[in-house]
């Protein structure tokens, strides 16, 4: 359910995307996503409390403690509305503030910024209350539940682009009152469903301090990481404006939708193991442990890798396909953002497996302050004028050296085996990529004809990738795995 999901929202997203950009022009585009990216910036203490409550809930399903479960739910959900209320506060005052003085918007867009920016607060703090429920549906292991809401939301959100072109009003406020409308829908689904199925979802007030403070105190060191994260995504989007003007925001708003589209593989087969990892380690099954992690890693940077290769390699070709009109560096900003996913998908597993010790001050502390340094490197650069596309250069040298430190913590909090992992996924992965990508370069170079060359360059990246997949990428266990359930399937097929 969560690939069909997938697949629909990427087509979706995909069409959406291109009828959007045409509807509100490049640089309304630009505007709505610089905007838009302010709000999300006070999103690092709800990115934070959103990861603590995800590990706690499925930590406590592990442990099969239903009253300690039902507690930590309403806990954290109190938590989520005081932050809901902060960010409101912070976002009228130095974020009304900021986006008034500092953002390069034309004088006459103004004023249809601060709808953008208003309705915004409003989908955000409604995001904001809704996470303790959806964190609840994907730790009791509700995929199909998760997929049924997201294929509801992505059809509300085509709904909202076809209503673009049908009413005569301003097309960027219209925009962003229609996507506030559907974040309150989807938020309404999720909170009902949850309080129908599960019982700890039923609210209480809850008085136990201990475990306020063991939340916010979890939360407190994830929200380090949380800002680090803000400072390398909108942090980065504010200083493309500040520099380079809405456009380059445009650019990058559309190589972020490329990325959401693609990373959605990924991000639904992570989202199904991740409480897996928390529960085993609670149930300190630390072998299956183990394995869910190396597997994990080496799967996600499989499936992203097969849908990466032909957007690389024909990136022009395709985004002109897609949109019609193009706006400047976003071919480059694409396929380096799509470079960064490959990294930091690896780290995917290894990052959850850390949440879920509990033990994140150190990690949080170095990891949070490599990333936040993408920001500052990147300002001094701009400020020699060196082009936009230098900070996801930057980005991809620090992802690579947070996913070591990452391996350096698993080991001493977990005993594993760094050496198991650079052999069994990072070496595993670069042959692969090497041997997939090469020859399907090689055609792209030969073949002239892009109407022929595409077909060719999907089916090759398939069929090579697979082969190679499985001959190197898979131990063999694993293949036997797959031999197994392929020979059933095809007697099933066969009667």
């Amino acid at each position: 359910m969560l690939y069909f999901r997938m697949t629909l929202t990427m087509l979706v997203s995909l069409y959406t995307s291109r009828v959007v950009l045409n509807t509100l022009g490049i640089e309304d585009f630009g505007i709505y996503n610089v905007v838009g990216g302010v709000v999300v910036m006070f999103g690092f203490f709800n990115s934070a409390m959103s990861s603590a409550t995800q590990r706690f809930l499925s930590f406590e399903i592990g442990r099969n403690n239903l009253i300690q479960l039902r507690s930590t739910f309403n806990a954290a959900l109190i938590v989520h509305i005081s932050i809901a209320i902060l960010v409101v506060i912070l976002a009228e005052t130095i974020g009304l503030w900021f986006v008034n003085r500092y953002l390069n918007i034309a004088a006459e867009r103004m004023e249809a910024a601060r709808w953008v920016y208003q309705f915004s607060i409003l989908s955000f703090v409604i995001s904001i209350i809704q996470v303790p429920y959806n964190a609840a549906i994907i730790a009791h292991e509700r995929m199909n539940i998760y997929a049924y809401v997201s294929i509801l939301e992505v059809t509300l959100r085509l709904l909202v682009v076809l209503m673009l072109t049908w009413i005569s009003f301003d097309k960027l406020k219209l925009y962003a009152i229609l996507i506030c409308v559907v974040t309150l829908v989807i938020a309404i689904i999720y909170c009902l469903y949850s309080l129908r199925h599960f019982n700890e979802t039923k609210f209480v007030f809850v008085r136990d301090k201990k475990l306020y403070k063991t939340l916010v105190s979890y939360s407190g060191w994830n929200l380090f990481g949380n800002i680090a994260g803000v400072a390398k995504g909108q942090g980065i989007n504010i200083l493309f404006n500040i520099f380079f003007g809405a456009i380059v925001n445009a650019a990058q708003g559309i190589a972020y939708q490329v990325q959401a589209a693609t990373q959605s593989f990924v991000n639904n087969f992570q989202m199904a193991m991740n409480p897996q990892i928390i529960k085993s380690y609670a149930s300190r099954e630390n072998e299956y442990l183990n394995q869910l992690i190396i597997r994990g890693s080496k799967f996600s940077f499989y499936l992203l890798l097969i849908i990466s290769i032909p957007i690389i390699v024909e990136v022009d070709f395709i985004l002109e396909l897609w949109l019609n009109t193009v706006p400047k560096y976003a071919s480059t900003f694409t396929v380096l953002i799509l470079i960064i996913s490959l990294i930091d998908c690896i780290s995917g597993p290894l990052m959850t497996a850390i949440q879920a010790t509990g033990n994140i001050k150190a990690y949080q502390a170095i990891v949070g302050t490599l990333l936040i340094l993408i920001l500052p490197i990147s300002y001094i650069f701009f400020k020699f004028n060196f082009p936009p596309e230098t900070a996801l250069f930057i980005n991809i040298i620090i992802a690579t050296i947070a996913l070591f430190i990452r391996l350096f913590f698993m080991n001493r909090y977990l005993n594993f085996s760094i050496i198991l992992f650079l052999k069994e996924v990072v070496l595993r992965n670069l042959i692969i990529g090497i041997f997939t990508f090469t020859p399907v370069l090689l055609v792209h170079k030969i073949i002239e004809v892009v109407y022929i060359r595409l077909p060719i360059v999907l089916a090759l990246t398939i069929i090579v990738g697979s082969v190679v997949i499985y001959l190197i990428g898979l131990n063999r266990m694993e293949r036997e795995f797959i031999k197994t359930h392929l020979t059933k399937f095809i007697y099933r097929k066969n009667g």
